[in-house]
């Protein structure tokens, strides 16, 4: 009677446990594309990534090109592309301090160090994180 009451509540378990709602529908407006960039802090482009909360943006990668920023502990990567847009002239995201500004009439803006939408609490998506690795002043963005 033990045994089968035991099967009985893990199987309860089991199939009450639902999949996570992050990726939902909502949030298939950008492309899976192949992202593999190599950048040297020390050259001017990118010399403001050596302290932090001085976003760079880096173009003809990813969906719309992609934002690094140093965040004092580390960096974080993003595609530049809004997430909660299809892709449009509009939707690619301009630096203002440390927020990324959608060019859309909606004006979408999302924070540079998490990725988070700021102010709007009706948008779904944060925006498509990159991993960084950094290697002395080399960073190198994947997916």
């Amino acid at each position: 009677m033990k045994k089968t009451f035991f099967i009985l509540c893990i199987g309860l378990t089991y199939f009450s446990c639902s999949k996570s709602n992050i990726n939902n529908s909502n949030c298939r407006h950008l492309l899976n594309i192949g992202v593999n960039v190599s950048i040297n802090t020390s050259l001017p482009q990118y010399n403001q990534l050596q302290f932090p909360s001085n976003p760079v943006y880096i173009s003809n990668a990813g969906n719309g090109g992609i934002i690094v920023t140093n965040t004092g502990t580390g960096y974080a990567a993003f595609d530049a592309a809004d997430p909660n847009h299809a892709p449009s002239s509009c939707s690619v995201l301009t630096i203002s301090g440390i927020e990324g500004t959608c060019g859309c009439p909606d004006a979408n803006k999302y924070e540079l160090f998490s990725g988070q939408p700021v102010g709007n609490s009706d948008l779904r998506c944060a925006l498509k994180a990159y991993r960084v690795t950094a290697n002395g002043n080399n960073l190198v963005i994947t997916n």
